[in-house]
């Protein structure tokens, strides 16, 4: 892709995006860590929790690549479309683990779609395309974790 203001400002855009649907899941996923009573779902909460901001830290990279600043990443305007996670905090506060968990599947699918999305676009380069379809695989791989332990 050849770089313009234009398209590097969409590509920037994008990413910002993911960086905030990942903002969102950490803390989500760091809120649940703290009402459900199972250490083992806790430990695995946390798990995606740090996950999640390890994959913040690659997209600012490509970010900063671009040559574009990360301090006001995650405020942009994809960010206010899909606040899954912070909507679904009341779920929290009963600290019935099957309503987290349940929780934590709307969030997961809010970030799945965001990713398609930004995916669908055309706006990023290759080794962009390539991080976000990685970042991708992992989170639906945790959504099928976790929709596993509604069943256990």
């Amino acid at each position: 892709m050849i770089h313009t203001d234009e398209t590097t400002k969409e590509a920037v855009s994008t990413l910002e995006g993911l960086i905030s649907i990942l903002e969102d899941g950490k803390l989500g996923y760091t809120n649940a860590a703290e009402h459900v009573d199972s250490p083992a779902i806790k430990t695995d909460f946390l798990e995606y929790a740090r996950e999640r901001a390890l994959f913040i830290v690659e997209i600012q990279d490509e970010i900063n690549k671009l040559g574009k600043s990360t301090d006001t990443a995650g405020g942009g305007p994809l960010g206010a479309i899909h606040r899954a996670w912070i909507d679904i905090k009341s779920s929290f506060t009963s600290g019935d683990t099957e309503a987290i968990i349940n929780a934590c599947v709307t969030g997961e699918e809010a970030a799945i779609d965001k990713y398609k999305s930004a995916l669908a676009k055309n706006e990023l380069e290759a080794s962009q395309i390539a991080i976000v379809s990685k970042q991708l695989n992992s989170i639906e791989n945790t959504l099928t974790k976790i929709k596993a332990k509604r069943l256990s």
